[in-house]
């Protein structure tokens, strides 16, 4: 046996395609452990991209480091506007997947297409003319300003590639298959990875461009990306496939994406608005604190990659059993998650607690810098188990369409209690009142969600025929 079968066959033994596990039958931790893995490293390679940035940036200023503490916040405000789209889409399919709907499944995945490209390209003309002014009304001092507005305008002219990449992911795994995105993301983040040093630095032939050189990078890979991930849907030999005739926008079809992936885009929208308002309080500390706030929701973003994967298998795992109507087993799978969730966390949080010095190391050698972020880290860790139920359970919201429930229980916790919260103690604990803010925050969201979910007013989630489907398209 060669030792590429035999990686093959190792790989494959771990990593199940949709045509070899079955989420609407048979026991409930298996699919969702083979569904959630992959979308594990998926997430770990996303968020490679922006750990790589972090560090090359960390190695050239503190100015820098600060600028996509900045930066950053921004640029997922600007997917959160539009992401609901791509939820909306991954509902929608594994929701025709579940009840056995291939045609229509393949008309919601080529409208989401569609929709998401339009939508980008409003979203990025117009993050780039506006991002400076923002940024500087965030509190971005002058040295700080020069390096967040040109990566944001990179980003910002580069909208498009990023965003249909993300759908091509959601799509897949709104049909069971999350796999091959995460394979797509492998290459992606190498080149990335690559290309960091020598646009940052400028070596080689490559002029320095510094925070620019780093969006520069993550433009062009993602561009790749996309490129990938249109031919893979429009061959259709792995997960949903998307029909060119199928892509005329519909307008029709539009209302129903938007009445499904509205309250999804306001509830990844009220994540991305409550660090960009924290950013206006951080704002009123030091250049380290700033540093160090940035430092901690890197390694927040890395810690809770096991949640959100979970987060996003259950929504999968909720839409395809509604589908195929089968709530009972739909609330089974979300219990499951949440406990799952809570367990990884919390021992995620301990780790973090204790070893919270080294790991703010990793991305800064100013000595003020790490004793702040560690002290950040240490009075967030012990809540982390809490947002696994927050996470599992606002899966579980979305997967049955109600994305209005995920997004009230986002707003409460982020916008009623922790921002609120953090603004009032800042003024008399200082930058300790912010990490309070989310200590009390996250315990309150995690209480809420699963009281909320108790209730089953997620019942009769099936949003497939909320608005009818158009007579599909034929192959093209």
């Amino acid at each position: 046996m060669s030792l590429r079968s035999s990686v093959s066959d190792a790989v494959g033994s771990v990593f199940k395609g949709r045509d070899e596990i079955d989420l609407t039958e048979g026991s409930i931790g298996a699919p969702l452990f083979y569904l959630s893995i992959p979308i594990v490293v998926t997430n770990l390679l996303q968020t490679a991209y922006n750990l790589a940035d972090t560090v090359w940036l960390g190695m050239l200023s503190k100015e820098a480091l600060a600028a996509i503490s900045f930066a950053f916040p921004m640029v997922f405000l600007l997917f959160s506007l539009g992401m609901g789209l791509s939820v909306a889409g991954s509902v929608l399919v594994a929701q025709h997947v579940g009840a056995e709907e291939e045609r229509e499944a393949e008309y919601a995945a080529s409208q989401t297409v569609t929709f998401s490209a339009l939508g980008s390209l409003v979203l990025g003309g117009l993050g780039y003319f506006v991002v400076g002014d923002v940024l500087e009304a965030m509190g971005a001092s002058p040295g700080v300003l020069e390096g967040a507005t040109a990566y944001m305008q990179v980003i910002s002219g580069g909208l498009v590639f990023m965003f249909v990449f993300f759908v091509f992911v959601s799509l897949m795994r709104g049909y069971g298959d999350t796999i091959t995105p995460m394979v797509v993301m492998f290459g992606t983040v190498v080149l990335n990875i690559a290309l960091d040093p020598f646009l940052i630095f400028g070596w080689g032939p490559f002029p320095q461009m510094g925070v620019e050189g780093a969006a520069v990078a993550t433009v062009f890979a993602r561009s790749l990306a996309m490129v990938v991930g249109l031919a893979i849907l429009l061959r259709g030999e792995r997960g949903v496939q998307i029909h060119p005739r199928q892509m005329v926008p519909d307008l029709s079809y539009l209302v129903k994406l938007v009445r499904i992936g509205a309250p999804a885009s306001l509830e990844i929208t009220s994540r991305s608005i409550s660090v960009n308002l924290l950013l206006f309080i951080v704002g009123m500390f030091s250049t380290t604190v700033v540093a160090a706030f940035g430092i901690g929701i890197r390694v927040f973003s890395v810690i809770f990659l096991p949640a959100i994967a979970v987060d996003r298998g259950v929504e999968t795992m909720t839409g395809q059993n509604i589908g195929a109507g089968k709530p009972d087993r739909a609330e089974r799978a979300n219990h499951f998650a949440a406990k799952v969730s809570f367990v990884i966390l919390a021992a995620a949080g301990v780790v973090v607690f204790v070893f919270a010095a080294p790991i703010v190391d990793v991305f800064t050698n100013d000595r003020e810098v790490v004793r702040v972020g560690a002290e950040f880290l240490r009075y967030v860790a012990p809540t982390f188990g809490f947002l696994g139920f927050v996470r599992a359970y606002s899966g579980g919201f979305r997967g049955a369409g109600k994305t209005l429930i995920a997004a009230a229980i986002a707003i409460t916790m982020l916008g009623v209690v922790r921002l609120p919260l953090a603004w009032v103690a800042a003024q008399s604990m200082g930058e300790e009142g912010i990490w309070l803010s989310f200590l009390v925050s996250n315990v309150f969201g995690g209480l809420l969600a699963y009281a909320w979910f108790r209730r089953g007013s997620w019942r009769g989630g099936d949003v497939r025929t909320d608005v009818a489907d158009p007579v599909t398209a034929g192959d093209d």
